[in-house]
This record gives structure tokens, C-alpha cells and sequence, in this order.
């Protein structure tokens, strides 16, 4: 009997969402822990519901590696742990603009640029820009980046040169991320989300799992990205890096990176939620996920970790019945 009351739940809640309505956190936190199957459908509903059959793919290019100044726990980039993470400067602009010319042509649908250290210098943002603007010469391949901390007047100038959409993840809730980080506060990251969107940016922003959060921390990080109005969402699963704190962290399971998601999508109805970082540790390659209410992807490989090929992914994507096409921009 509680199992067909928590189904109705699901039902009326769904609906109530599809009528324009808003969940309340408390909804939230009951849908978290309601049967998994029904959780998943319902969400997998919603998101055919308001993003139809479009799955937006985007990869990444580590544009500057390794000797970061911030203490981010997870990161295998921080100067501060002893991974085996490779250390170089700035890309050389070719290089760039040859892997973003080759994913345009693989059928990716946006190329985002990241880079490591708290924030690009502005001789570093100019060189950003020349590379930025050679790619829209060659390619109309949306272009992302992820260039830390930066100011209105930077993002601007980004903008200009062609970038469409700036990343900046807040990684957990505003209660738990001194935990994860003591070098840059969270109201720095919301307010440089605030300055690109000021300069007429899109953002993409999500966080990461398992870094030792509650199911209430992963709740409240939804309604706080909800606020700010973002509509992409990367949702990563830590992956534990030797040499960093979190190390010794237990992976969570496909059950759980489900459970997210679903709850994710009830939150942030007409977003892109966007399968990260982490996705190969799951052993269906987050084709559980795909199902249960995310509709995007980080394909290729990822910062210092391995993903999946480009190749291998729109092949998933079609078989699940899914379109690759732009969401939101």
C-alpha cells in the first residue's frame, strides 16, 4: 500500500510540474527516496515533456593543465596533492582550433575550452579570444569555457570573439562546500555566474557527487542552480584520483547517480542534465541516467580522467531514440 501511495505521489507531482507548477524541497527530498523505477519514469516523462527527443553533446579540451593555486579536494589539477596530472600552459592556438574542427565534423554540437588555476590572467584571456575567433572562422560549433573566476568586463570580451556559453560548477551545496574548498568561497562562484550572465552569457553549472555531501546538500545545490536560472547541468560522479583527499571516497552506484538525476529533472524541468564526469565508472555507460531524465552528455575524454568516443556516444544516442540537437542555445 505505502508503494501505490508513493506512486500516486510521483504522479500528482509530475503533473502538478507539467502544469507549470514549481516542487517544493520537502517534495523533493520525499521523491529522493520514493521506488526507483517509478521516480525514473515519471522524470524520463517530464523530460520528453519539455526537451521532446533532443540530446545536446558537448567536449571538452583541457586548454591549460596541472599547478592550479585552489585547494578544490576532488581536483586532480591542485598544486596543493601529489597526483600524476600533466602540467602545461596555455595551448597553442592550432591545437585548439584543430580538435574543435574535428569534433564540429564528428557532429558535436558544442566545444568548451577548460582551463585550470582560479582564474585566466588578461594576456591569457586575449590569447582565449584569438583562439576563440579563428574557431568561428572555421566551424559554427558552439564554444564553451571554463576560464575560473573572471570579471564582467573579461566575459565580455569573450563573448565578443564568439564564446556562447560559459561553465562554472558550483560542485555542492552553499552549506557543504567549505569542505570541499577553503581557497575561494561559493558566493565567488555565484557571483561570477552572475557577471557572464550579465554580459549576456548563457551558463552551464552543475556540481559533484560523492564528495561526502547529504542527499539534503545535493537538493539545495538544485534549487540554488534553479534560482540563478540554469538551464545546462552537468552532474558528475567523483571519481577518486590517488593523491587527492578524496581518495579513499566510495564511488556511489548507478542506482544512486539515477536517483539524482530523476530528482534533478523534477527540479530543473527544461533543463539539459548533463551526464559528466564519472560516467566510466558506471558500468551501462549512463544509459540508466539516459532514461531516467538526463538529455546531454560530456563526451570524449575529460580533464585528466577517460571518457567515452565521440563516436561510440552518438551511436548510443541514437539507439536510445534520441536526436542530437542544441538545447537551449
Amino acid at each position: 500500500m505505502l508503494y501505490r501511495e508513493e506512486q500516486i505521489e510521483i504522479e500528482k507531482i509530475k503533473e502538478n510540474i507539467k502544469h507549470g507548477e514549481n516542487i517544493k524541497k520537502q517534495e523533493a527530498l520525499a521523491l529522493y527516496r520514493a521506488p526507483l523505477l517509478p521516480l525514473c519514469k515519471a522524470a524520463d516523462e517530464l523530460r520528453d515533456y519539455f526537451c521532446s527527443n533532443r540530446f545536446d553533446i558537448c567536449t571538452i579540451v583541457n586548454g591549460k593543465s596541472g599547478r592550479c593555486s585552489e585547494d578544490c579536494k576532488y581536483c586532480a589539477q591542485s598544486c596543493w596533492y601529489h597526483t600524476k596530472a600533466e602540467e602545461y600552459p596555455l595551448l597553442d592556438s592550432k591545437e585548439i582550433v584543430r580538435q574543435a574542427v574535428e569534433n564540429a565534423e564528428k557532429g558535436v554540437l558544442r566545444y568548451s575550452i577548460v582551463t585550470s588555476g582560479r582564474k585566466l590572467s588578461d594576456k591569457e584571456v586575449d590569447r582565449m579570444c584569438e583562439s576563440i575567433c579563428e574557431i568561428k572562422k572555421h566551424t559554427d560549433i558552439s564554444v564553451c569555457a571554463s576560464f575560473g573566476l573572471l570579471s564582467r568586463e573579461q566575459f565580455s570580451r569573450l563573448k565578443e570573439a564568439g564564446v556562447s556559453r560559459i561553465h562554472n560548477n558550483l560542485e555542492t551545496s552553499r552549506r557543504f562546500f567549505p569542505n570541499v574548498c577553503t581557497t575561494h568561497t561559493f558566493d565567488d562562484k555565484v557571483k561570477a555566474i552572475q557577471a557572464a550572465k550579465e554580459a549576456g552569457l548563457d551558463v552551464c553549472s552543475g556540481g559533484i557527487m560523492g564528495l561526502g555531501e547529504t542527499e539534503e546538500d545535493r537538493i539545495d545545490m538544485a534549487f540554488i542552480l534553479k534560482e540563478l536560472e540554469i538551464l545546462s547541468v552537468p552532474i558528475n560522479m567523483l571519481n577518486p584520483i590517488p593523491g587527492t583527499p578524496y581518495e579513499i571516497n566510495k564511488r556511489l552506484t548507478a542506482e544512486e547517480m539515477r536517483r539524482i538525476v530523476a530528482v534533478y529533472r523534477f527540479i530543473l524541468p527544461k533543463a539539459a542534465i548533463r551526464l559528466a564526469g564519472g560516467r566510466g565508472l558506471l558500468e551501462d555507460k549512463g544509459e540508466g541516467c539516459f532514461r531516467s531524465g538526463a538529455n546531454a552528455v560530456i563526451s570524449g575524454d575529460m580533464l585528466t580522467t577517460a571518457g567515452y568516443t565521440v563516436d561510440s556516444d552518438m551511436e548510443r544516442i541514437n539507439r536510445l531514440g534520441y536526436k542530437a540537437e542544441r538545447i537551449h542555445g
